[in-house]
């Protein structure tokens, strides 16, 4: 067997080769991407856990109103609202930029450093509508598990409702959470480029919107490549996790 590296020829506007200028840009795109199913993970199972345990009650109703919210907003219009608020209206109390990369240059000039605070709002941004999507999952699914016979022995054996949330039903609960993580995770590497046009971003998205500006090809065609193959990469990754999750499931 031969691996062979694909050739991806060289911009027409730069000049450089789309391999290299693919490896500058896709380092922030996954970081992006990275850190907003973070905090869509995080913040959905932590809220879905709440909905699904004060069920019927206004907390429930709000996390569930919430979710609608999240879901029906299109990311390049949150990305606007979200970094006019905290960019520009709120930015003496919160000291984030409307627009920023991961990497930014010194005032004189000379060399790059490292710009997490640029990371924030469109991290946020991008994370919101997955965020949407895990905590109705989460809910969902936790209900579900609690109306199980093995959950009303854990109780009847005297077990805390902690140790029945997380030694027994939050495990179970995961399936589908690791189901939406996966694809919102593949897809947020094209919905990512409205989020970084809209706060400069320079990630693969904003790579990929300049050359279609330009009718730049080979960057378009190596830009897509990528992010199929990172998309497939990602499903091999969750069936993998699916069999931790639950032992019946076998590769």
């Amino acid at each position: 067997m031969v691996l062979k590296t694909p050739y991806f020829r060289r911009s027409y506007q730069s000049g450089k080769k789309v391999s290299v200028l693919l490896a500058e840009t896709l380092p922030a795109t996954l970081v992006l991407a990275a850190s907003a199913i973070a905090i869509a993970l995080m913040l959905g199972v932590f809220l879905g856990i709440v909905a699904a345990l004060n069920k019927d009650t206004w907390l429930d109703k709000a996390a569930l109103y919430l979710s609608v919210l999240g879901m029906s907003a299109p990311s390049f219009f949150v990305g606007i609202v979200v970094a006019w608020v905290f960019g520009f209206v709120l930015h003496e109390y919160t000291h984030l930029e409307m627009t920023g990369s991961l990497y930014e240059v010194n005032e004189m000039g000379e060399g790059r450093h490292l710009a997490l605070q640029n990371l924030i709002l469109p991290a946020f941004t991008l994370g919101i509508r997955p965020l949407s999507v895990i905590m109705q999952l989460s809910r969902n699914a936790l209900l579900e598990v609690y109306s199980q016979d093995y959950i009303r022995t854990a109780r009847a054996k005297g077990l805390s409702e902690f140790s029945v949330l997380f030694g027994h039903a939050l495990r179970n609960a995961m399936n589908p959470v690791v189901t939406a993580v996966s694809g919102w995770f593949a897809s947020m590497l094209a919905g990512a480029v409205f989020v970084e046009m809209v706060f400069a971003w320079k990630g693969i998205g904003w790579e990929l919107v300049s050359a279609l500006e330009k009718f730049d090809l080979p960057v378009v065609m190596g830009a897509v490549l990528i992010i199929a193959f990172i998309f497939v990469l990602i499903n091999i990754l969750v069936d993998v996790i699916y069999t931790w999750l639950d032992p019946r499931i076998s590769l």
